[in-house]
């Protein structure tokens, strides 16, 4: 069934929703630990007031056997701005609907790292929220999620786009 409005599925729409829903997931977290707006992360912890966004995470909340290798890269600050730019870029590109298969593969990597730096999962002996999400961004990249009720269509149409197809 096609909505009259625009002429998209209704799974169309879901996978948009699915996209936009994710991509403020990113987003948030990149906003919450750059300003300290009080959700996970305090004002004093904020990165603008010289906090770090990975140190609570990787000094306290590491688990298994990965847990003493992430608790060594606690407090770099190359550490820290990979993962303040890998949360802004994904948050961007799937809000956008923009560099699909880049979001999906950064956002899966990342994912994998924060999954395997819990080891094993705390309610479940392999899956977390960190490995459904993985799902949905390869998902929403193989479906070219972002040309509805986004600029992907746009953004395809680009020449440095078609040159180089993994920016899709």
């Amino acid at each position: 069934m096609k909505l009259a409005i625009t002429g998209f599925t209704k799974e169309q729409y879901a996978a948009a929703a699915l996209r936009l829903a994710l991509g403020w997931t990113f987003l948030w977290a990149f906003f919450d630990k750059l300003l300290g707006l009080g959700y996970s992360t305090s004002s004093a912890n904020a990165w603008i007031n010289g906090g770090s966004p990975t140190s609570g995470f990787l000094n306290y909340a590491t688990t298994g056997p990965l847990a003493g290798f992430y608790q060594d890269l606690s407090g770099s600050a190359a550490v820290d701005t990979l993962f303040m730019l890998a949360l802004l870029g994904i948050g961007i590109a799937l809000v956008l609907g923009v560099g699909m298969m880049v979001a999906a593969i950064s956002g899966s990597a990342l994912m994998v790292l924060m999954w395997s730096s819990r080891l094993p999962p705390e309610n479940n002996p392999l899956i977390d929220d960190h490995i459904v999400y993985l799902v949905a961004l390869v998902l929403l990249a193989l479906l070219g999620a972002g040309q509805w009720v986004g600029l992907g269509k746009w953004w395809s149409e680009l020449p440095f786009v078609k040159r180089f197809p993994i920016l899709e």
